[in-house]
């Protein structure tokens, strides 16, 4: 019985490889047919004909995989150093920063005297402040894009301003 279903299956598979025939119809299109056609040709099918495709070997690294972590952008205060002492009669300070790496485009930058926001953001990363009392005084600068979001802030940083007593 087994050998019987066998050569069934191998004549079935013989009787399975059909013709390929070919012809172009009056408006130029070109057809392909397994039945015959008036001015068909046969199509002669050799290997070279069948698609195949080499997929790459995969490498197996033994390393995890990282995802790319995003860029961490730094506001530093170059101007006036910590602890640094200022002395000046009018109460004027002038506050340097940057922005590392470097980002191209405009970005705006605000600056926090003791917590509180000292002007409108500005485009030019140095502040001039005028008026400002003696003591001991905390800035912090941060850096936003254009639609007013802050993506990086400096470290907060402690100054002293002395101005001459009359007393």
């Amino acid at each position: 019985m087994r050998i019987f279903t066998l050569l069934s299956l191998l004549l079935i598979s013989l009787l399975a490889q059909a013709t390929v025939y070919k012809w172009v119809d009056k408006d130029g299109k070109v057809h392909y047919s397994d039945e015959p056609h008036p001015k068909a040709e046969v199509v002669e099918l050799n290997e070279k004909t069948q698609n195949q495709i080499a997929l790459p070997i995969p490498s197996v690294s033994n390393e995890p995989t990282t995802k790319a972590e995003p860029i961490k952008y730094q506001v530093i205060i170059t101007s006036p150093q910590e602890e640094e002492t200022l002395r000046d009669n009018n109460g004027d300070l002038d506050v340097t920063v940057t922005v590392t790496p470097e980002i191209k485009g405009k970005l705006l930058f605000s600056l926090k005297l003791d917590g509180q926001t000292i002007g409108s953001p500005q485009e030019r990363p140095i502040f001039h402040l005028t008026n400002i009392d003696r003591g001991e005084h905390t800035i912090v600068v941060d850096a936003m894009l254009q639609n007013g979001k802050v993506f990086a802030s400096s470290q907060p940083r402690k100054i002293f301003l002395h101005q001459a007593s009359v007393h």
